[in-house]
């Protein structure tokens, strides 16, 4: 799991993006389609077409860092696709990461780990649920 600093925002693109993008491919998106500096040290996510691959692009203050994650079966699960970018609180990125996808059922996921599940809406109406023990 990734550890983001306090303050950190995380963005993420919602439109697809071709991901053999490199740093600076990316470094230039983050500009582009999310606004936003890429020397920051803010997060910044953006995703595959198939919805089963994302990379993220970092800031720590000395390097740049470049992240990627393809799940083998399922896909995340995603923002409606609209133009521009959303922001996601760590506990939402966290989720995202986990990968909890629409082949998983939260009971499931939930039974098999004895965590509950709570809600919380999304800035763009797309529900996100937070685990907590």
């Amino acid at each position: 799991m990734i550890s983001l600093a306090p303050g950190t925002k995380v963005f993420l693109a919602c439109r697809p993006i071709d991901l053999r993008n490199g740093f600076d491919g990316l470094a230039v998106k983050a500009q582009e389609i999310i606004g936003a500096d890429p020397f920051s040290g803010h997060l910044f996510i953006f995703r595959g077409k198939r919805g089963d691959y994302f990379k993220g692009l970092y800031w720590d203050g000395s390097g740049m860092w470049l992240i990627a994650k393809r799940l083998e079966k399922g896909r995340f699960v995603w923002p409606p696709i609209v133009d521009g970018a959303v922001t996601l609180t760590p506990a939402q990125f966290s989720v995202l990461v986990e990968a909890m996808d629409n082949d998983s059922t939260a009971a499931d996921a939930a039974t098999s780990v004895g965590v509950t599940e709570h809600r919380f809406p999304f800035d763009s109406g797309w529900p996100m649920w937070l685990w907590i023990d």
